[in-house]
């Protein structure tokens, strides 16, 4: 059993989806692990330290993958209709591929996944269940990046975090606000939290507001009747009404208006990101302010936010990094490669040491885009969502 890990080629990539650790182990299940030269320096991952772990270090690409049995990758692979060296190709038939597929915004792909025979794995589509917590990539890269968020706004922004006194004058502490309390949100307060920022954050779950008083940080939300009836039993928010929104939209704008920087973190997959800071909201704040938008590579929470670049408009720093988790390669790509580690544990005999996919396992069918030549996830091919 082989398992093939090329270098990430797309832009502002410098993740890797093994680490030493888990090429070890890997070995250790009975697998041969070839790494092309190079693939894990962007987090800090020598050749040297591949090899000592048991990998084979190879010459490129292709003899990485060219005959593996387990391709793993961080993002998708390039193809020759992007312009890139054609990694699709290198893949043989029954070959299982597992990583970050971006599967709703690449079908075509995903059909020729199915076209070439590839059984291939989007780890993004991983169920919501107890036991795939340790699996959960989505929630492994949006802690880091919601942690990275805050210090992407630090270095940005023109004063200190902290309240300090000093003999020269009080510094008063910066407020924070954050928009979406998931996994990148909460961390997010946290970590702004710890610098000594004035931390406040909104949701339209019931449930987030105890997790963000919890982190010590005021809840923003009007909390009206249909407010607490706005989550469904499996914990996602139902739809509000366009009164409600109307409501909360403008104690939002008071909010902003007092903020020296806001992170939004909201997006929905297989869906454009929601506007939640509009460009009179940007015009509202003052002037040295920042906006943080985590949701940029799918269209965007401020409309006026710029992908892949800092923009200052109307006097406040709108950060608009792609990739935000690459920015923090080393903890993410460690983190990542024991997510995929795990998952792949499972499906390894450990008599034969070969490939024993169960298909009827629910991580498995939640996460499996392609078999056998066909396309099998329900988001797909109309069966239903994740």
């Amino acid at each position: 059993m082989k398992i093939g890990i090329a270098k990430e080629r797309r832009a502002h990539e410098l993740r890797v989806a093994v680490s030493p650790d888990t090429v070890k182990k890997f070995v250790g299940l009975g697998a041969e692990v070839l790494v092309e030269s190079g693939a894990g320096l962007g987090a800090a991952y020598t050749d040297t330290s591949f090899a000592e772990a048991g990998a084979k270090i190879v010459a490129d690409e292709r003899a990485a993958i060219g005959d593996a049995d387990i391709v793993l990758k961080v993002q998708r692979p390039l193809t020759a209709a992007e312009g890139g060296p054609d990694e699709l190709a290198l893949i043989k038939p029954g070959t299982m591929l597992v990583g970050i597929l971006s599967p709703y915004g690449a079908r075509d792909q995903v059909a020729a996944y199915a076209t070439g025979g590839v059984n291939a794995f989007a780890m993004e589509f991983m169920p919501l269940i107890t036991r795939a917590q340790t699996v959960d990539v989505v929630s492994s890269q949006a802690n880091l990046a919601g942690y990275r968020a805050v210090i992407e706004a630090a270095a940005v922004f023109g004063r200190a975090f902290p309240m300090m006194m000093t003999a020269a004058g009080t510094i008063a502490p910066a407020r924070v606000f954050v928009m979406g309390a998931g996994v990148a949100g909460l961390q997010a307060i946290a970590t702004a939290k710890r610098l000594g920022a004035i931390v406040s954050a909104t949701d339209v779950r019931p449930a987030s507001k105890e997790q963000v008083k919890s982190l010590g940080a005021a809840f923003v939300a009007v909390e009206d009747e249909e407010f607490k009836q706005a989550e469904t039993s499996a914990g996602y928010a139902k739809p509000m009404s366009a009164e409600y929104q109307k409501k909360q939209a403008a104690l939002v704008a008071e909010t902003i208006k007092k903020q020296d920087i806001v992170i939004t973190t909201a997006l929905i997959p297989g869906r454009p990101a929601p506007v939640l800071v509009t460009e009179g909201m940007v015009k509202s704040m003052r002037q040295g302010s920042v906006v943080v938008d985590l949701a940029v590579e799918q269209g965007g929470n401020c409309p006026v936010s710029e992908p892949g670049k800092v923009a200052v408009k109307h006097g406040v720093s709108l950060i608009g990094y792609l990739n935000i988790p690459s920015r923090i390669a080393v903890d993410s790509s460690a983190l990542y490669a024991r997510n995929l580690l795990n998952f792949l544990t499972p499906l390894i005999d450990k008599t034969s040491k070969t490939l024993k996919i169960n298909w009827d396992d629910e991580i498995v069918k939640g996460t499996a885009l392609t078999r056998e030549g066909k396309i099998v996830h329900p988001a797909l091919t109309g069966g239903g969502a994740t």
